[in-house]
C-alpha cells in the first residue's frame, strides 16, 4: 500500500506542473510573439520482482516478468515554436517575422538576447528599441527629421527626411536562426537567451540562410491555442482527481489491514 501512495503523490506532483505550464500559457494568451510550452512526462525506475526469462525448471522461463512502477517524473518543458497569427498595427516600427528567426537585443552587461516580439519604438537617441529599452542589433537610429520609415521584406531600412527626395538607408535588420530553437533559454520579457542544446546562432540578411522575411506594420500575435489549452486543463483535472482516489483507496485498504489485527 506504501508504494501506491508514494506512487499516486508522484501523479499529483506531476500534473500539478502541467496546470502550471497551462496556466502560464493562458496568461501569455495575449503576449506579442509568445510561445506556448508543454509539459513532457517520464515514468520513473521499476522495481523488478521477477526478471523476464527467469528459469521456472530446466528447460522452461518465464515468458514475461513482474515489474511494478514507481510513478512519474515531469521530466522537461519544451517550446512550440509555431508561428503566431499576423496582426497588422499601423506602427511603422512594428515588426513580424514570416518564417524562422529571431530579432537580437543588446542586454545592459554586454550580452545578446533574443526575441519573436517586434514591437520596438524609437527612443530618445534615435535608435530601436524594444518595449525595456533595449537596443535592436545591428543598432539602427532614426534621424530626427524623418517624415516615414520604410522596412522591406529583406530588413533594408530606409526613412525620407525632411528637405530631401531620395529615401535614405539607415541600417539593416537581420535575424537569428538556431539548429534547436525549442533548447533556448526563457528569460521572461519575451527575451531568450542560446545555450548548448539550441546550438550556434547563425545571423543572416532576412530571406537568406534559412531565415524568414520581415512584415512591417505588423506583429507576431501568441500562439497559444486557448481551446486546446482548455481541452489540455480538464485531462489534467481528471487525471488529479484519479490520482487523488488512488490515495484514498490505499488509505482504506491500510485501514481494512489494520482493523483484522486490532
Amino acid at each position: 500500500m506504501d508504494r501506491a501512495l508514494f506512487t499516486s503523490a508522484t501523479g499529483l506532483a506531476a500534473q500539478q506542473m502541467n496546470l502550471d505550464v497551462i496556466a502560464n500559457n493562458l496568461a501569455n494568451v495575449s503576449t506579442v510573439g509568445f510561445k506556448s510550452s508543454q509539459a513532457n512526462f517520464q515514468d520513473l525506475m521499476y522495481q523488478d520482482l521477477q526478471d523476464p526469462g527467469s528459469q521456472t525448471s530446466a528447460s522452461t522461463m518465464l515468458p514475461t516478468g513482474t515489474q511494478v512502477g514507481l510513478g512519474v517524473s515531469a521530466g522537461t518543458t519544451s517550446t512550440i515554436n509555431t508561428t503566431g497569427t499576423m496582426q497588422q498595427t499601423g506602427n511603422a516600427t512594428d515588426m513580424a517575422v514570416q518564417g524562422a528567426g529571431f530579432f537580437q537585443v543588446l542586454m545592459p552587461d554586454g550580452t545578446t538576447s533574443y526575441t519573436r516580439a517586434g514591437n520596438f519604438n524609437v527612443d530618445g537617441t534615435g535608435r530601436l528599441v524594444n518595449p525595456q529599452g533595449y537596443p535592436l542589433q545591428p543598432e539602427i537610429v532614426v534621424p530626427p527629421n524623418s517624415q516615414s520609415l520604410t522596412i522591406s521584406p529583406s530588413g533594408q531600412v530606409t526613412v525620407t527626411v525632411a528637405g530631401q527626395t531620395q529615401p535614405q538607408v539607415v541600417g539593416q535588420v537581420q535575424l537569428t536562426t538556431f539548429v534547436n530553437p525549442a533548447g533556448m533559454r526563457a528569460m521572461g520579457g519575451n527575451l531568450f537567451q542560446a545555450t548548448a542544446a539550441s546550438g550556434t546562432p547563425t545571423t543572416s540578411n532576412p530571406g537568406s540562410q534559412g531565415a524568414g522575411t520581415i512584415a512591417q506594420d505588423t506583429l507576431e500575435e501568441s500562439n497559444v491555442d486557448i481551446v486546446s489549452q482548455m481541452v489540455q486543463m480538464i485531462i489534467v483535472q481528471r487525471a488529479y482527481d484519479s490520482n487523488s482516489k488512488v490515495i484514498t483507496s490505499a488509505d482504506r485498504m491500510m485501514s481494512t489491514t489494520n482493523a483484522l489485527v486490532q
